[in-house]
């Protein structure tokens, strides 16, 4: 009887054994690490701080921009619109010859009062925002695309759908850029000194300026030696009174 018990407890613990062993090495082959970028990256998204550069206006890219990306790009709407004339409208608008008509121009079509309700028309810079973010742009809009984070993409979607136009409008000159800078930066007119060359010349002066021993101050020189118990220095030509005796 004790035989089998000790058999049945032997088995046992061999048992326990082998599991421990099996979790051990399952651990080992199907270990997990931690990510050193967490999240997924969504197409067209960028994370917030990258890019580096300041965004410029959008008619800067406009004035780069080539219709034939825009249209690669576009690619990602035309799951919900059309862009050819005639075409009919998918859960989005025809967007045939749409800059430079009002929000909700398509006749029929069920805008959202979110977009219907923003004041203007489509151009350059309402249409750059738009696609930046939908939502920013109309809150409450229907529209579920995240948006074009690149502005030179959005640049190319817009003149894309500019060309798409019996009578596209031409696009706009790059805007003058670092005016300002040019301005700061040129040289001034002959005989001008700017601070910096003023201070070398002040420093310059210092350096070249005589400096006097107290023999030489005490003959009329400058008189730069002063305080009290400093001998008396008077004008040339004189003799200084005798000090007093205490």
């Amino acid at each position: 009887m004790n035989d089998r018990h000790n058999t049945t407890a032997g088995w046992v613990l061999f048992a326990g054994i082998v599991a421990l062993g099996g979790t051990l090495v399952a651990a080992e082959v199907f270990r997990g690490e931690r990510p050193e970028k967490m999240g997924y990256p969504i197409e067209g998204v960028e994370a917030e701080g990258e890019g580096g550069e300041a965004e410029q206006p959008i008619e800067f890219y406009l004035a780069s921009a080539d219709p034939a990306k825009g249209a690669d790009v576009f690619k990602k709407c035309q799951a919900c619109h059309t862009v050819e004339q005639g075409q009919p409208n998918g859960l989005g608008p025809n967007l045939y010859a749409t800059m430079g008509k009002p929000h909700g121009h398509v006749p029929g079509f069920a805008y959202s009062p979110a977009l219907k309700g923003v004041p203007g028309s489509w151009d350059w810079n309402s249409m750059s925002e738009w696609l930046a973010n939908p939502k920013k742009y109309a809150p409450g809009t229907k529209m579920t695309f995240a948006g074009l984070s690149n502005p030179q993409d959005r640049a190319n979607v817009i003149a894309f759908l500019n060309s798409k136009s019996p009578s596209p409008l031409p696009l706009p000159a790059a805007p003058a850029a670092g005016a300002a800078a040019a301005t700061a930066s040129t040289p001034g007119a002959p005989g001008d000194k700017s601070a910096a060359e003023a201070d070398d010349a002040g420093a310059q002066k210092a350096e070249n300026e005589p400096v006097l021993t107290e023999q030489e101050a005490q003959k009329g020189g400058r008189a730069n030696i002063g305080g009290e118990g400093a001998p008396k220095v008077t004008a040339p030509g004189t003799t200084a009174a005798p000090a007093p005796k205490q």
